[in-house]
């Protein structure tokens, strides 16, 4: 099983670097399907999880001059506080109460749904937005949708541990249509690092993490992160994507059943 955990966290974690796409929408499933794992267990752990690989895939990106930090700075004036509040939403609630359980188990589907619809129309998304360049937000307005939209994936990615990624990064697409996919994918996971970090200690906080699980996690993630940021540049997305987008429909599938 140490083995399983440890391969699981590698394959996420390559996923998470090629495309920036993958972490908590394969991860958090992954456990409470395939592992058996509490809900909120399962979203707590992911969580921490995040965190620390994708603090490796940003040393990564930065090196590689992939990410834009005043993007990543207004992402987190509205993240932030969000995570903050939904923390103490599931404390008011419960996290561990087995109808709660069912409610994150729903809000976990409805955030794959969400990351697959993210994965398939992202590429028209930005060609759309590069061909109407009148839609396209500028200064103030840019800087409040980015505050917003942070705020929106805080409370998403604090309650199901989804929705920094592919959501993130199309979000991305449409508010910065001239990022190259690399510069997303940096972009996107760098801002995630501080969200990620802060919705984690909320659940410690809940007492939600399994440390040993993490661990076994950990060992096969950051080097699976670190492969696939590197070449983040040279692998083609496309068959990875769609890949990606086949799997996690039938995983909603099978959370909602």
């Amino acid at each position: 099983m140490t083995l399983t955990y440890v391969a699981s966290g590698f394959a996420v974690g390559l996923l998470v670097g090629l495309t920036g796409v993958g972490g908590g929408s394969l991860m958090t499933p992954l456990l409470t399907l395939l592992f058996g794992v509490n809900p909120a267990v399962a979203v707590g752990t992911d969580l921490a999880f995040a965190s620390i690989t994708k603090s490796a895939g940003t040393v990564a990106h930065r090196v590689k001059n992939n990410v834009h930090w005043k993007i990543v700075k207004h992402l987190c004036i509205g993240a932030l506080p969000a995570a903050v509040l939904a923390t103490l939403a599931l404390k008011y609630f419960g996290t561990l109460d087995k109808s709660i359980g069912q409610i994150i188990r729903y809000s976990i589907a409805f955030s794959v749904i969400l990351t697959v619809i993210a994965i398939v129309f992202r590429g028209r998304m930005q060609n759309w937005m590069n061909s109407h360049p009148e839609k396209q937000l500028h200064g103030q307005k840019q800087i409040a949708a980015t505050i917003i939209a942070g705020a929106v994936i805080g409370t998403l990615v604090t309650i199901s541990s989804i929705g920094a990624g592919a959501v993130g990064a199309t979000i991305l697409v449409l508010l910065y249509p001239r990022l190259s996919p690399a510069e997303i994918a940096g972009t996107d996971i760098a801002y995630a690092v501080p969200l990620t970090a802060l919705a984690a200690f909320g659940h410690w906080w809940l007492g939600s993490i399994n440390w040993e699980l993490l661990f076994m996690l950990l060992v096969g993630s950051i080097p699976g992160i670190t492969i696939g940021s590197l070449a983040a540049r040279s692998v083609p997305e496309k068959f990875l994507r769609g890949l990606l987008a086949t799997t996690l429909t039938g995983v909603a599938v099978k959370l909602v059943l």
